[in-house]
């Protein structure tokens, strides 16, 4: 689930109910969400994605098996904390360059 829907999904992966938390991802992005998620202590699941006609994609599903998890509640509640310490913001999650120490209504565009 992207930080752009804040719709709610889940979906079985790897025989386990998930909440999913991005679909189709490359496996770098898939990597670094797994890492983010499983040190801020939530038990993560990843497959790749199947056609449909069951081939197998390059693409994968990252999914939680905490179902009530929203990464766009948790983002924005502050509940997820980088490596570093600091709390995960917007530009952090989507992998994106931008001024992370300066307040939301500060940033000029």
């Amino acid at each position: 689930m992207s930080l752009q829907k804040g719709k709610h999904n889940i979906a079985e992966i790897e025989g386990i109910r998930c909440t999913v938390v991005e679909p189709g991802v490359t496996v770098e992005r898939a990597e670094f969400l797994k890492n983010l998620l499983a040190y801020n202590g939530y038990e993560v699941k990843m497959e790749k994605e199947k056609a449909k006609d069951g081939t197998e994609l390059d693409t994968f599903v990252i999914g939680l098996t905490d179902l009530l998890f929203n990464p766009m509640i948790a983002l924005y509640e502050k509940k997820l904390i980088r490596k570093d310490g600091f709390t995960v913001t917007p530009n952090y999650w989507n992998q994106t360059a931008g001024q992370e120490t300066l307040p939301y209504w500060q940033v000029q565009r």
